[in-house]
């Protein structure tokens, strides 16, 4: 009788991988009836035994934080499918956006996977979930993870998602700030660290072995006050390293010395750094910034909106600034001219019910824009639940060249002008209580959604405002919260 009632619980197990948290319910409503409940009449030792192995199984995330075994596997494989779509043709965009000579390279030039016999990696980190990946020039991947009370730097195998090396930050429990970071032309990390410096960390040792070493330090501590912190950190076409704080100081570091100009209006948004300015969007208005060498940063215009900043500026192939803006009416895209801020036009997406928490991006002269409208964080997408779904595409006229009904709770896309393709991350729908996530490509010119892979089936997959990423080896990366994603076509060059 023992072995029939441990069968019968194996089999509810089985069955909830195959089939989603629905089996659990019935599960449970079958305990309703007295004869059930008498034949299974677990033991004390059974149920010890059985919360235990559950636990278990719950620590393996934090007991190997480091990329040393998967993400957790979750229920639903037999109702949610691995794969949909067909591989994908490479039709390149005739658009070229400039590259900064300061910053590792990256960006739209890489294709990203094509869909042709797709595999997925994933490695655990526990619940220290990363924001943005970049890579430096041997491919291996850096990013800031963790919180603001506990940030922590990670170089990381870009094949094997297992972490190489890894660099405790500076904590800070109030603060609003994290993840200021970029990959530098020489290999280093500039990361803003909460205690008001920012480091420059070197991702290899002499002998071009991984390591993360900090190289040189430039204190911020008398430019901004103690309880403002770094949103946004990027160079120039000069060298020079740029930073906004959430307090609206814009500052720029020259040959070691600071020079800040204070905009006096708070800034949620990294700025964005071209060839002739800086961009900056407050909580009131969007900026463009200039400096003279050896000079302090001065506002060269500043026109004002309505509502709140949605989204970083974004430069367009025509020099065009874009900026998302999350307005009474809905998410609006708006485009300004590079010389004087005015206004070019303006256009309402999704049907005025959207918004968006970053997820703008440039793609040629035209902006591909997210609606994570209803993303409050991993429970609003848990037991199969979704967010308000779109995905659209804004041409340099502030035409909608086309929108799509796909959810993205909160994932930047990634665009490749190589591939002509759009990469992000999406959740599917399930009555079942099933969380499926997938990345999906979605054509460019198009709007078609060409393929989607299945990449995990539990909470730990949701990439909670992570950013997909490109690599130079053809592959998608995606930050989630458990860990890392990696996905890569199986006969890529």
């Amino acid at each position: 009788m023992r072995f029939a009632r441990t069968t019968a619980l194996v089999g509810v197990g089985l069955l909830w991988l195959g089939f989603g948290p629905v089996v659990l319910l019935l599960a449970g409503l079958s305990l309703y009836f007295r004869r059930v409940r008498d034949w299974l009449r677990p033991t004390r030792r059974v149920v010890l035994a059985w919360v235990g192995a559950v636990l278990a199984l719950a620590a393996v995330a934090y007991a190997v934080p480091d990329g040393w075994v998967r993400l957790p596997p979750g229920p639903g494989h037999l109702v949610t499918p691995g794969y949909v779509g067909r591989p994908a043709t490479a039709q390149p965009v005739a658009a070229k956006l400039p590259d900064n000579p300061h910053l590792a390279p990256g960006g739209t030039t890489w294709p990203g996977p094509m869909g042709d016999s797709t595999h997925v990696w994933t490695k655990s980190y526990g619940v220290d979930g990363c924001q943005r990946i970049a890579a430096d020039s041997h491919g291996r991947l850096v990013s800031l993870c963790g919180s603001a009370d506990a940030p922590v730097l990670r170089l990381v195998d870009p094949d094997n998602l297992r972490q190489l090396a890894s660099k405790d930050l500076p904590e800070r429990d109030d603060s609003p700030c994290f993840g200021a970071f970029y990959v530098d032309a020489h290999d280093r990390a500039v990361v803003a660290t909460n205690d008001r410096r920012i480091l420059l960390v070197g991702t290899a040792d002499a002998e071009g072995h991984p390591d993360l070493t900090t190289q040189a330090t430039v204190g911020i501590e008398d430019d901004i006050p103690d309880e403002d912190c770094v949103v946004g950190l990027q160079p120039d076409w000069q060298g020079r390293t740029w930073f906004v704080s959430a307090g609206g100081r814009v500052g720029v570091v020259d040959d070691g010395k600071v020079r800040v100009a204070d905009l006096a209006e708070q800034v949620d948004r990294p700025l964005t750094v071209t060839r002739d300015g800086v961009y900056v969007v407050s909580d009131e208005a969007v900026y463009r910034i200039g400096a003279a060498a050896g000079a302090k940063p001065t506002p060269t215009w500043r026109t004002p909106y309505d509502g709140s900043s949605g989204s970083a500026p974004v430069v367009l192939s025509s020099g065009l600034v874009a900026v998302a803006v999350n307005a009474d009416s809905g998410l609006q895209v708006v485009l300004h001219r590079p010389g004087d801020g005015e206004e070019v036009c303006h256009t309402a997406v999704f049907g005025g019910d959207g918004a968006t928490d970053g997820g703008l991006v440039a793609a040629g002269d035209a902006v591909v824009v997210q609606n994570g409208s209803g993303y409050g964080g991993p429970l609003s997408t848990v037991l199969g639940r979704t967010t308000e779904r779109g995905l659209a595409r804004v041409d340099a006229d502030c035409e909608v060249a086309w929108s799509t009904d796909i959810d993205v709770p909160s994932s930047p896309p990634a665009v490749s002008l190589a591939s002509g393709l759009v990469f992000t991350y999406l959740k599917r729908h399930s009555w079942l209580g099933v969380d499926a996530w997938y990345l999906g490509a979605v054509d460019l010119r198009t709007g078609r959604l060409v393929y989607a892979v299945r990449t995990g089936l539990t909470v730990f997959a949701d990439s909670h405002h992570g950013a997909v990423g490109l690599g130079p080896d053809g592959s998608a990366y995606v930050p989630v919260l458990g860990g890392l994603v990696r996905v890569r076509d199986a006969h890529a060059d």
